[in-house]
């Protein structure tokens, strides 16, 4: 069997790494090729993804396997960080460089945008965990502060969309990228253009949604000119990272918890649904789209930002919210959480552990 090979670029909010990835019939190798920092910058007032940098160093990636024993890979894979975009113009053109998720932009616009939908309604439409960083309110900020820019926008496309559509031409947007941004519906899986009208987005920025493992398409020719000749096909991958990181959990049994931990820390599990239900809007819990059909139920936290207590506090809530259902003291659990944050952190990893065995026992 013909070894098969293919190129993963995995880009954080920190850094960036070109990983080849090797099949041989028996085994799976994988080998980093490229490594490069993933540096913001401020422009003209707005904290900004460099994203012309980000384009130079995956195709010096790309060059870097044109010019070793890798030129015969046979695809490219993108996954990136979630709800950050760039906008096309009518000549697909880039109108707006993606602006980083902690620009302060978004500061206090959910409260702003529930005038137009209830916090309620945009909860259980599209079961996504209320942030101020989430597409929507991203979007509905360009709209307060720059009207003029949503108006000449032809396509919205995610950064990993963005990079594909720079590889080979083409715009679509893939599922589980698309799932963070508070605009599909949870249920159908597409976007939900009630909510894009009741808000006022233009509804022709948003392209077709395709599922994870979906062609892109070949390399432009000035692409494959710019990197020696080779000419693999571009694959829609689960383009959110995280999504990404869980089809590779390597676990035997259908149910299990995961714990994701870079920038953020994300902890859940996958379901073959949505759960959106009182307790998990209490919770401010998410449901993104993954791989295969699958739903990642989890919650987010910033682990570099927030200090210990509220790094437990978080994780304490997310295992209270998966084990509730089967605890037999769940209100002694729920009061404890409640009143979390005026206990020490000795408590707070009492508690953690309390309930970490609790799932523990669940799953089992």
């Amino acid at each position: 069997m013909k070894n098969l090979k293919m190129l993963a670029i995995d880009l954080g909010a920190s850094s960036g790494r070109g990983i080849v990835g090797n099949y041989d019939g028996n085994k799976f190798t994988l080998t980093e090729n490229h490594r490069f920092s993933n540096d913001p910058v401020t422009v003209a007032g707005k904290f900004t993804w460099d994203m012309l940098r980000i384009w130079f160093e995956i195709k010096n990636s790309i060059r870097n396997c044109s010019l070793s024993d890798d030129k015969d890979i046979a695809s490219i894979g993108i996954d990136t960080w979630g709800v950050d975009f760039g906008l096309l113009d009518k000549r697909g053109h880039l109108l707006y460089t993606p602006v980083h998720y902690r620009d302060t932009r978004t500061v206090g616009m959910p409260e702003k945008s529930y005038s137009l939908v209830p916090k309620d309604e945009l909860y259980d439409k599209t079961g996504i965990q209320i942030l101020e960083l989430n597409t929507l309110f991203q979007l509905l900020a360009m709209k307060e502060e720059a009207p003029e820019v949503l108006e000449a926008a032809q396509d919205m496309l995610f950064v990993p969309d963005l990079l594909n559509y720079f590889l080979t031409g083409k715009k679509q947007t893939e599922y589980t990228i698309a799932s963070t941004g508070q605009l599909l519906d949870a249920f159908k899986r597409t976007w939900d253009f009630d909510l894009i009208r009741k808000y006022g987005l233009p509804e022709k920025m948003f392209t077709k949604i395709v599922e994870p493992g979906t062609v892109c398409g070949k390399l432009l020719p000035e692409v494959k000119e710019d990197v020696n000749g080779i000419d693999p096909t571009v694959i829609s991958i689960a383009a959110h990272d995280t999504g990404s990181a869980v089809v590779a959990v390597p676990s035997p049994k259908e149910k299990f918890i995961f714990i994701s931990s870079g920038t953020w820390s994300i902890m859940g599990t996958e379901t073959d649904k949505p759960i959106i239900n009182e307790k998990t809007k209490e919770y401010n819990f998410t449901n993104e789209g993954g791989y295969g059909g699958t739903i990642r139920f989890s919650q987010n936290t910033v682990s570099t930002n927030f200090p210990k207590w509220h790094w437990l506090q978080n994780r304490c809530s997310i295992l209270l919210i998966l084990t509730i259902p089967h605890l037999q003291h769940r209100v002694i659990f729920r009061e404890e959480l409640l009143n979390s944050a005026r206990r020490p952190v000795r408590e707070l990893q009492t508690l953690w552990v309390r309930l970490s065995v609790a799932f523990s026992t669940v799953l089992h």
